[in-house]
């Protein structure tokens, strides 16, 4: 099966996925690193959702939150990785139209889905520091529930648009993909349609969204912030700040990735192509990867859980 076909053709059957151009020859070596990441994401989110489930005194709204964010991880790594791995591994390149619209969708749908469940972090903090003695009557079982549909009702509707346009358009150019994945901007510039429709929609989603979580989260750690600094104690304050740590911790390495990958891709005319997909992989997967790392580390709770699994009782 060649690997490219630029004759004339509309609306292909299948899209061919290029993996990393420049780099093909280091794709069974490129395949190393991803997957370690995906070891540690996999067993790292199931084992934060397995200590969550078993220990009752983490029924909490905030290990709640946590538990969405891992099975988003999870979501978000079985979205991407098989196809990936089949390309560097078995220069497996075909993806059928219909699975790239699918992939395009949940990829995206995850992305914007865990954004969303770090402002209902956010929030859990400000309301836990700033009106402790009304937390488990605001942030009740019901009202996460509700927070959390309220979340992947946010995602799946928000990005609905990008396959439902995306599949209108005309393709007659190439079904050639110089990327390891169905990114949405790639798929589309395949058209030979006007795709401004498309282009401005996945622009005001990509950075107005995003940006607004960013913001909501600010406004919650401003009165937070404010809540800790007034504490009479300076060890009453580290406490209390050690809550929200994790929480931001978390928040930059999830939204840092994602800021230098919009960064370089402004600057793509100076910028190696292999490169700019290297990151583009980069802040989808490295985040999903630390989440669990960060929180079984700076989670006492978690980590005490955690150490008593592979330390033997006393008798």
């Amino acid at each position: 099966m060649p690997d490219s076909n630029t004759t004339d053709f509309i609306n292909p059957s299948t899209f061919i996925l290029l993996g990393i151009p420049g780099l093909e020859r280091a794709h069974v070596w490129l395949s190393i690193p991803f997957c370690t990441m995906s070891i540690i994401a996999i067993l790292g989110n199931f084992t934060i959702l397995f200590i969550v489930k078993r220990e009752r005194s983490l029924h909490e709204p905030m290990y709640y939150f946590l538990c969405m964010v891992a099975i988003f991880d999870l979501l978000l790594f079985t979205s991407i990785l098989p196809k990936m791995l089949s390309i560097f591994w078995f220069n497996s390149r075909e993806i059928y139209f219909s699975a790239c619209f699918t992939q395009m969708y949940f990829i995206n749908c995850f992305a914007i889905m865990e954004s969303g469940i770090f402002v209902a972090m956010a929030f859990d903090r400000y309301v836990a520091i700033c009106h402790p003695l009304r937390h488990s009557a605001i942030l009740t079982n019901r009202a996460v529930v509700k927070i959390g549909l309220a979340v992947v009702l946010r995602g799946l509707l928000l990005i609905l648009p990008f396959p439902l346009l995306a599949s209108r358009w005309t393709y007659c150019k190439t079904n050639i993909i110089p990327h390891t994945y169905c990114k949405h901007i790639s798929v589309v510039n395949l058209a030979c349609s006007d795709i401004h429709a498309s282009s401005y929609y996945s622009l005001f989603v990509v950075f107005f969204f995003p940006s607004m979580d960013v913001l909501f989260i600010a406004v919650s750690y401003i009165p937070i912030l404010r809540a800790i600094f007034s504490l009479p104690t300076k060890d009453a304050r580290v406490k209390t700040f050690g809550t929200c740590g994790t929480h931001l911790c978390v928040i930059f390495a999830s939204y840092i990735p994602i800021l230098f990958s919009s960064i370089m891709h402004r600057i793509d005319n100076t910028m190696p192509l292999y490169l700019l997909i290297l990151m583009a992989n980069v802040y989808l997967l490295v985040p999903p990867t630390l989440h669990p790392i960060i929180y079984g580390v700076r989670t006492k709770q978690i980590r005490d859980r955690l150490l008593s699994l592979f330390t033997p009782r006393r008798t």
